[in-house]
Formats: C-alpha cells, structure tokens, sequence
C-alpha cells in the first residue's frame, strides 16, 4: 500500500483531507507539528510527503532542507495558505517538488499527489491510476483512451500533454509551461504546437469540438481541463 505523510496542523483541514485519501487506498500517517514531521520523515520510508508550511515548532521550508539533507528522496508537496511566488520558489530550491494552495479544490489536491507519485515511479492507488470524466475513461498504466467505451487512438505526445491537463486539472496552464513540461523545449519558443495539438485532443474527445467542454482556451492565458 502507498504510503504518505501528511504534515499539517490543522485540525480539520487534516481529517477531512486524510479520510479522503485513506478512502481512495492510500496508506497516511498524520503529524501535527514541524518536529513530529520531520521525526517521521527521517524514521521510515514513505512514498511520498505533503508538508505545509506553516506548522508549529518547525516550519516545513526548514523540515524540506532538513530531510533533503538527511537523505530523504520522497517527493515533496508543500502547503501553503499564501500565494506569494516567493514562497513557492523558495520551497522548489529546497528540495520540494510540488506546491498547491490549501484553498484548492481537494480534487487539484489529489491531482497533483497522484501525478508526483506517477513520475517518481511510486503506486498510485487503484482509482489515482484511471481517471473518468464525462464519457471519457483513461488508464495510465495501460496507456489506453476510450470515449464512450470505444478505443481513442492518441499519439505518445497527445497522452502526454492529456495526462499533463489532468494532472492540473481545474488549474490554467500557460502554452509555455505546456511547451517546457510536455515536449521539453524552451518556453520562449514561438511555436502553435500546444494550439495545434489542444485541436487534436478537442477533436477526439469533445462532443463538438467546436464547443469544447472539457478542454477550455482561456484567453490570454493558455488552457485549462474542466473535470
């Protein structure tokens, strides 16, 4: 069973939090305060960490060097009330991997700790690893699409950029970051493949792709997933 350690304070933000993943199949053990976390965090090996910022006794920036230091390779997914980028790239350089607000929608939360457990090659429980929305089924361990039961043939890139909108999905995603993460060039390209791509995903797997429902251009910005 995967295993987490879930480092917050807060009472009920917590409970609620940990009961929603211990349903989905995750094994999580809670901490309360910043020494408690990092005592976990150094004692036993978990697959991954989500470690707020704020906590008594010891914040989670110095907990986040802390068990980088001592050897701790779990990904990291750092809480924060704030939305300052300060914060956010301040806990990348020391080690974290991820970072989402606490005010996010729980399914953002569980987004990202299904897609940092993905990529570090840890288990995703059984329903992180197939995500359903409208008449749209995707497997990640299969690699396999379907739309209203019936094969979707989508290129390695098109899987790809999907599995990227899922993983962030609800959140908007700039065309550079899509270009940086997903086909690994340099954000500062001028280029239409992210456009032209979202057109091919919107053709096979939208109603109308005219009229998109899922996959939403926001002006300006870049896309965003709508599950």
């Amino acid at each position: 069973m995967t295993s987490i350690l879930f480092v917050e304070d807060e009472e009920a933000f917590a409970i609620g939090t940990i009961d929603r993943l211990r349903s989905e199949g995750y094994d999580v053990e809670w901490a309360a305060t910043g020494p408690d976390g990092y005592a976990k965090a150094v004692s036993r090996h978990f697959d991954l960490i989500v470690l707020d910022v704020m906590l008594p006794g010891k914040n989670g920036f110095d907990i986040c060097r802390d068990i980088r230091r001592e050897g701790v390779t779990a990904p990291i997914l750092m809480l924060t009330a704030r939305g300052e980028t300060v914060d956010r790239v301040l806990g990348l350089k020391l080690g974290a991997d991820d970072y989402v607000q606490k005010n996010s929608p729980v399914v953002e939360l569980m987004a990202r700790i299904e897609a940092l457990l993905r990529r570090s090659g840890g288990s995703v429980s059984a329903g992180a690893a197939k995500v359903k929305f409208g008449n749209i089924r995707v497997d990640f361990r299969k690699h396999e699409v379907t739309r209203d039961g019936k094969p979707v043939t989508l290129s390695p890139v098109e899987f790809r950029l999907l599995e990227y909108l899922i993983d962030h999905r609800g959140t908007i995603v700039s065309r550079e970051e899509l270009l940086e993460k997903v086909w690994s060039l340099s954000g500062e390209t001028l280029s239409r493949t992210v456009d032209v791509h979202i057109s091919g995903l919107r053709k096979k797997l939208e109603a109308d792709s005219r009229y998109p429902r899922f996959f939403l251009t926001v002006k300006g910005s870049g896309y965003k997933l709508a599950i």
